[in-house]
């Protein structure tokens, strides 16, 4: 059997374990995904020992540096080396000409690689965050009961907690469109799964596991 290991702090909380032993059971695989609470001072001593992992917070960053990447930020190992599918929900988005980054963390690197032009709101920057003229919106920031901005018709938000924030509930209200942390779960899970494998990951098996249709 091959184990994949989710590296994070916490990580009790993640829906990674329930999606990806669906997709391994669907796709006819003998492999395994599970949780590791690793603490920052230990990180470097877990990627030593792992196969296949996914990264998760506070980890990424300090991922890419101790794997010697010339990424960012990882999430994604395979047999000791890092790659990134946190931005692999921008495939669904077409509207990303005049984007916005809200958040200074591991996955918020990740999509300021994949949209250098973006502009970028941490509250250790540029704060509070102007949206108003932003076609896309990446929300990258852990805050789920405060509503950090608002966006409305035309405008789409990429919103990378789970479940849904304030700042999501918002902008769906206000008529944008809303990609949800699940959704964002699903694809990035989906592009890991395969890079993994080798093989097309079941989408389908994921998204039900989640309790999405």
């Amino acid at each position: 059997m091959s184990r994949v290991i989710l590296l994070g702090h916490p990580v009790a909380h993640s829906l990674s374990p329930a999606m990806q032993n669906a997709a391994f059971v669907a796709a006819g695989l003998d492999w395994e995904y599970v949780a590791r609470d690793v603490l920052p001072e230990e990180l470097e001593a877990a990627l030593r020992e792992v196969e296949y992992a996914n990264v998760t917070a506070p980890h990424k960053l300090a991922a890419a540096r101790i794997l010697g990447s010339e990424l960012p930020s990882v999430n994604t190992i395979v047999r000791g080396r890092g790659y990134s599918t946190d931005t692999a929900i921008l495939r669904q988005v077409t509207n990303s000409h005049e984007a916005a980054i809200v958040g200074d963390g591991g996955a918020a690197a990740a999509f300021c690689a994949a949209l250098p032009e973006a502009r970028v709101f941490s509250r250790r920057g540029a704060w509070p965050p102007d949206v108003r003229d932003a076609e896309l919106v990446i929300h990258a920031t852990p805050v789920r009961d405060e509503v950090l901005f608002e966006l409305g018709e035309g405008q789409t938000l990429i919103d990378l907690p789970y479940p849904r924030t304030a700042t999501a509930e918002g902008a769906a209200d206000a008529g944008a469109r809303v990609l949800d942390g699940l959704e964002v779960l699903v694809a990035q899970g989906a592009a890991s799964f395969e890079l993994w494998t080798g093989v097309a990951a079941p989408v389908a098996a994921m998204r039900a596991a989640l309790g999405l249709t």
